[in-house]
């Protein structure tokens, strides 16, 4: 089941529905950068290119999983 969180991404209201273990892994990268939630997905979207929005914050959370580091 998916998880929505709500947030205003360059001025616009948007959603980004991910999986509940993607979220944990967000949080830990937000929480590790000091940043809010919110401001962890200004981030990724600013930083995302022509990538979804979800497919990049699923790309991210799987990086910092698997190296134990953010590399971006």
């Amino acid at each position: 089941m998916l998880k929505k969180r709500s947030v205003t991404l360059a001025g616009h209201a948007t959603s980004v529905a991910l999986e509940p273990e993607f979220w944990v892994i967000l949080d830990r990268i937000a929480a590790e950068r000091n940043l809010s939630h919110a401001g962890l997905l200004v981030w990724i979207d600013q930083t995302r290119g022509r990538r979804a929005l979800a497919s990049a914050c699923r790309l991210l959370a799987l990086e910092h999983a698997g190296s134990g580091s953010i590399t971006r």
